[in-house]
């Protein structure tokens, strides 16, 4: 037998994910998504090829182990055995393949309706972040995305776009933070990268551009517009649970009429049904919960690689006694909780829970309470800027209109006012109920009933 040594955890799941794909034929018929990987293999000629062409180290006992830093610059493969060249007549939809089970299913369901699809991995991983944290599982989203692929006898293709990430996404993250504010990755990858660098490159070859989003899209007629004028609405998902309509808030109008969200309508427990039955491989994946692209890496750390530490006073904010010292402004935001009491002083550290409910910036100071169900003001009312629409502005500009405002994933909208400033591009949110914690930089997210209308920054 051949023996896989990898010197990462992500790299052993890698190889794992490979084994899977080529077993996936030789596993019994018996509808256990766990059987291909049990099966006991022995590696031969033509599957130790396929792995080192994937970019798998596949050594015998006597080679040494490739170091950390090896193993994550490991070039990465630029396709799959089913890639042919494109033909801009037969492929109507480019499917970005992230590793996971969600765009997994969603590439399954298009080649199950017969449409002429073609897959794309987007390779965003930064080396100084991998060299730093060595944690970044690229090659097992790659060898997932190969094994899905050519499961399905997909065209797979990976698309770097390292160097826009850099200056479109980490840059706005490095900033927005070192200035105190609260940023939203996810929201600016898919305006910015998915949907925006890809989407104008890329997708400009095909009819569309289909992710693995829980996110649903409608054609309607435009009011006041030509006979046969339409416009593309983003809907709440079926999953309310899952929905990540706040994430692609930000989208225009142009970029949401050449998209398709082919999972949008069918809850989560429902798409790992589809995943098993199909005997995908993702099928058991976990899903990521690191920062949009790049995986297991965290905010915090992601944060504390870029700006380290700068040490500031934890002001009460009733008092305005200084009661401890925090790492960085950068790790705390309104209404936060976590990370708090070990920057607080013994006798203060017992007497919480503490809240943070504001930052001077200035000062480097965090200010907290421990009466944040009596602070209201700062939680009622925002000022939002920047403020793009998905269909057209839904009020001309100085006017006011009642809207659902969503502030963070996961939370549903509540019930608001939103006064249209005389710019059209900004303006004032008044809400019904008191919020959690509003804090700038978070993007605020407006709705009509289940439609999203368009987003704004809070300032």
């Amino acid at each position: 037998n051949i023996r896989i040594i990898l010197g990462l955890d992500n790299i052993l799941k890698s190889a794992h994910a490979q084994l899977t794909a080529a077993l996936s034929a030789l596993a019994p018929a018996t509808g256990d998504a766990e059987a291909a990987p049990l099966l006991d293999l022995r590696l031969d000629k033509s599957l130790d090829a396929e792995l080192r062409s994937t970019g798998v180290r596949v050594q015998s006992g006597g080679e040494r182990a490739p170091s950390a830093l090896e193993a994550a610059t490991v070039p990465l493969p630029t396709h799959n055995q089913y890639w042919v060249a494109p033909s801009s007549s037969a492929d109507s939809v480019a499917l970005l393949l992230s590793g996971g089970v969600d765009s997994s299913v969603a590439l399954h369901l298009l080649k199950e309706k017969g449409v002429p699809v073609r897959a794309f991995y987007l390779r965003v991983w930064l080396a100084d972040e991998l060299s730093a944290l060595s944690d970044c599982p690229w090659e097992e989203d790659w060898a997932y995305c190969s094994a899905v692929a050519d499961q399905l006898k997909v065209p797979l293709e990976a698309v770097s776009v390292q160097e826009e990430y850099r200056e479109r996404v980490v840059n706005y993250l490095v900033e927005e933070a070192r200035n105190g504010r609260t940023p939203n990755p996810d929201v600016m990858c898919n305006s910015r990268i998915k949907f925006g660098v890809f989407l104008d490159s890329v997708g400009a070859n095909f009819q569309s551009v289909a992710s693995g989003h829980y996110a649903q899209l409608r054609k309607v007629p435009v009011l006041g517009g030509k006979p046969g004028e339409v416009k593309t609405e983003l809907i709440r998902a079926t999953d309310r649970h899952k929905d990540q309509s706040y994430f692609l808030s930000s989208l225009t109008q142009g970029q949401l009429s050449r998209l398709s969200f082919p999972i949008g309508n069918i809850p989560k427990p429902d798409v790992r049904v589809i995943a098993t039955a199909a005997r995908l491989p993702t099928s058991t994946r976990r899903d990521s919960q690191g920062v949009c692209f790049l995986g297991r890496l965290h905010f915090d750390e992601f944060l504390k690689h870029h700006l380290g530490d700068r040490p500031g006073p934890i002001v009460e904010f009733e008092t305005g006694q200084e009661i401890g010292t925090h790492r960085g402004i950068w790790y705390h935001t309104n209404g936060q909780r976590k990370g708090i009491v070990p920057g607080l002083g013994p006798k203060f550290a017992a007497h919480g829970p503490w809240y943070v409910v504001g930052k001077d910036v200035g000062r480097d100071a965090v200010f907290v309470s421990r009466n944040y169900a009596q602070i209201s003001d700062e939680r009622l009312t925002m000022e939002v800027n920047s403020i793009s629409w998905t269909g057209g502005a839904p009020c001309a500009p100085g006017e006011s209109m009642r809207v659902g405002v969503q502030v963070r994933h996961g939370d549903g909208s509540s019930d608001a006012t939103l006064e249209l400033a005389a710019d059209g591009t900004s303006g004032r949110v008044t809400l019904d109920c008191v919020d959690k914690g509003l804090a700038p930089g978070q993007f605020a997210a407006f709705y009509d009933g289940d439609v999203c209308l368009g987003a704004g920054a809070i300032s």
